[in-house]
């Protein structure tokens, strides 16, 4: 990739999505003139989503934004260590697990989310991770748990094009982190039925993050794309 002397920004999904997601986020953000990747994220696991993404990052010529929704904010926590073209790390919705912790354990001191109970693991193995099931959002229950503020039409699509998750994903501890020796912000949706909001303020509140809390559900990203790509343009400006 050419050299930049202006971030990169590098857009990382999470689970029961895909990068098309940020289609509008890439629409704003590169009609503002601000360079954007978005790889796709194998959702296999921790240290393999990580080692995917950090390549994607350490192959950019110049600094680099990490920014993550959902589950893709643990794989950017953990992507980020080591890396020194990383200039800052933003959290759309996200995990931030500290090593150690994993997407589960992060969760336990907080009211389980609607997520909880809408999951539902595959019948078959997860292929490429250490054992266990795939998981997906019961289609019948996708909106309500993952995008309520989307139109219908749209939510039924992403209902039965959800990219599945390892489970063993969940579990898995982080072994490295970036966010604590980094620049960190941190948009939270006050709708969030995936992730509670309370335990998204938690982890935004330990790291420093510069927080901003938006009106909206887990995919506020897809839902209020110019908000959210605001949000990240201004850790851009000022990680530059």
């Amino acid at each position: 990739m050419s050299e930049n002397s202006d971030p990169t920004a590098i857009l990382v999904h999470g689970a029961f999505a895909d990068a098309s997601g940020f289609a509008g986020i890439i629409r704003e953000l590169r009609g503002a003139d601000f360079v954007v990747v978005a790889p796709p994220n194998p959702l296999r696991g921790v240290a393999t989503d990580a080692s995917s993404i950090r390549g994607v990052a350490a192959a950019v010529d110049g600094p680099v934004v990490l920014v993550g929704h959902s589950y893709g904010g643990a794989v950017i926590s953990q992507a980020a260590a080591g890396l020194d073209n990383v200039v800052g790390l933003v959290y759309l919705a996200a995990f931030a697990p500290a090593v150690g912790e994993s997407c589960a354990s992060v969760q336990e001191p907080y009211p389980p989310s609607l997520l909880a109970s809408t999951i539902r693991p595959t019948s078959y193995q997860a292929v490429g991770t250490v054992g266990g099931p795939e998981l997906l959002i019961d289609p019948d229950q996708f909106r309500e748990t993952f995008c309520a503020d989307v139109p219908v039409d749209l939510a039924q699509i992403m209902a039965v094009s959800q990219r599945p998750l390892a489970a063993a994903a969940i579990g898995e501890p982080l072994t490295a982190e970036g966010w604590s020796s980094r620049p960190t912000w941190f948009q939270i949706p006050t709708r969030d039925n995936a992730i509670s909001p309370e335990a998204q303020r938690a982890m935004a509140s330990r790291m420093g993050a510069t927080v901003d809390e938006i009106e909206g559900s887990h995919a506020t990203f897809i839902a209020r794309p110019v908000a959210v790509a605001a949000f990240i343009a201004g850790a851009l400006d000022a990680a530059a």
